[in-house]
């Protein structure tokens, strides 16, 4: 069985278009995706609708639950202000079809794996969305966000970087984003890469494994979609994929 996990594809067409066609040439069995599928990009009723129709199962991340609940933010600083406008103008493109299949979104998603393995599939953690795991992450912090799960492989998203390390007797991974990668720079910021991030789970009566991939993306293609959508703050987002230019 070979699974595709995608993760914050944040309604980036010209990534999820790229991305689906490496997994057309990997020979998938299923594709899971692991929320944060439409806020922030252009062209988001173009990726919901991609995910409707490819998608086994979709987890719902943080900025879905947002698109069916469009509550203020605590925080009022002026880059989570422009980020909420943004991701209104997003909810705003969705019809009440595309927000009745938001509403199907599962907080998590178990597979059963050949060999008896399981893959438990979730956006932050299986506590909450908004818990971000990283590489530093301690086995202590970890133990409260999993507490009663036993799963062979434990895969979410949310934090826009691959990851893969043990915890427990379980892999712990991070397929990245496939919308909205972060690479981190030498003065501790981040930018838009050049690639769209994805993982393969592939499993057999006995043996398993995970393959991260990166796929290549065009920037210039991805900052014209902002700038002919119409959404606020266009400007300012394609900027931040044609920076990275260098």
């Amino acid at each position: 069985m070979r699974i595709a996990l995608i993760a914050d594809t944040h309604g980036n067409l010209v990534a999820v278009e790229a991305v689906l066609a490496d997994i057309e040439r990997a020979e998938i069995d299923t594709i899971v995706c692991l929320g944060d599928v439409v806020a922030s990009g252009p062209k988001p009723r173009e990726v919901l609708h991609l995910m409707r129709e490819y998608a086994t199962a979709v987890v719902r991340g943080n900025t879905d639950a947002f698109m069916l609940d469009l509550r203020p933010t605590p925080d009022d600083d002026e880059t989570t202000r422009r980020w909420e406008i943004i991701d209104r103008w997003c909810a705003a493109q969705l019809t009440p079809d595309d927000l009745d299949y938001i509403r199907t979104f599962q907080p998590t998603v178990e597979l059963t794996l050949e060999g008896g393995a399981r893959l438990f599939c979730f956006h932050g953690s299986p506590r909450s969305y908004h818990d971000r795991i990283i590489a530093t992450t301690t086995d202590a912090d970890l133990d409260p966000m999993f507490d009663g799960i036993d799963a062979t492989v434990l895969a979410g998203g949310h934090t826009h970087k691959q990851l893969f390390r043990r915890y427990r007797g379980s892999i712990l991974l991070n397929p990245g984003s496939v919308g909205m990668a972060h690479e981190p720079t030498s003065d501790g910021d981040n930018v838009n890469p050049p690639w769209a991030e994805y993982a393969i789970v592939e499993s057999t009566d006995t043996s398993l494994s995970v393959d991260l991939r990166r796929v290549p993306i065009e920037r210039e293609p991805i900052a014209r979609a902002f700038l002919e959508s119409g959404m606020p703050y266009a400007e300012w987002l394609a900027q931040g994929w044609l920076a990275a230019m260098g």
